[in-house]
């Protein structure tokens, strides 16, 4: 398995129109192969995002009838390239709707399915989001397995729950998969603490797509798509706009970071007291 690959992060603005966030997409999907990119990988709803209400409507429709998986499938084949799709919405038969990633090999073959597991309901300054309302959660950890890494997979906020990137890590993933529509606000207090944070943590590379600018409907993406190195150095950061980022990950930092920190060989099991006594009662009772 070679142990270097160059992987890059496509940043666009997603529109309610299907048709044109694929062609953008695409456009800057050529663009990095031409750099170099081996893997590249899209935002969260890259393909279409409105919300109206709180309430997050993707572009969405049934799996085998999604325009947007031919064509990445025929655009990975003729660019040669490995396709992380962030996310797509999924209409499901019971009229809910799945936020799944997509892992799409030069073949054209799906070979990872992931559906986001974390649903974002809060109440920011800027507007009250409910993606439960119309989102149906998933609830596995998955592994998509390339030429070059295994990668585990997730979508924005599952970011803020760091036990899904440990199980992610003792599973064996090497490059950790955080594509988003994070907020603007926040990102702004968030975003590069917490991709840092599970690169170092864990020992991994992380590759971070989100979309940039206005949603129709209302509310606002961060941005500053990123690349992190396991040591937690920030390799790449798209700032605003639309473009791309490109890096070369070399897989013996992750070896490297892990002998360094071995924190993943010194995890242990946490039991919790049944009886609900804190370790202040107990000390209390010692002397």
């Amino acid at each position: 398995m070679p142990s270097r690959f160059t992987v890059a992060c496509v940043q666009n603005c997603a529109t309610p129109d299907v048709q044109h966030n694929i062609e953008t997409s695409l456009r800057l999907a050529a663009a990095a192969a031409a750099d170099g990119a081996q893997l590249i990988a899209t935002p969260e709803y890259f393909s279409g995002l409105q919300t109206r209400d709180g309430l997050f409507l993707p572009g969405a429709y049934p799996e085998a009838e999604h325009p947007v998986l031919p064509a990445f499938a025929a655009a990975a084949g003729k660019l040669g390239v490995w396709f992380l799709l962030g996310s797509i919405g999924v209409q499901n038969k019971d009229g809910r709707i799945s936020n799944r990633s997509y892992m799409i090999s030069p073949e054209g073959e799906v070979v990872a399915r992931y559906d986001k597991i974390h649903m974002f309901d809060v109440d920011l300054e800027g507007g009250s989001y409910r993606e439960s309302a119309t989102i149906s959660p998933g609830d596995r950890a998955i592994l998509a397995h390339t030429p070059w890494a295994r990668i585990g997979l997730s979508i924005c906020y599952d970011l803020r729950f760091a036990a899904l990137y440990r199980r992610l890590a003792m599973m064996g993933a090497q490059v950790l998969a955080t594509p988003a529509a994070f907020t603007r606000v926040t990102g702004e207090a968030h975003w590069h603490v917490l991709q840092r944070a599970r690169a170092i943590e864990n020992g991994c590379f992380v590759i971070a797509p989100c979309q940039y600018g206005k949603i129709s409907g209302g509310g606002e993406c961060y941005g500053h798509s990123l690349i992190v190195d396991p040591w937690g150095e920030v390799l790449a950061d798209a700032g605003d706009g639309e473009g791309y980022i490109v890096a070369s990950l070399d897989l013996a930092r992750v070896e490297a970071a892990r002998t360094r920190i071995p924190a993943l060989q010194h995890d242990r099991p946490i039991h919790v007291n049944d009886k609900g006594e804190g370790w202040q009662s107990r000390l209390a009772g010692a002397g």
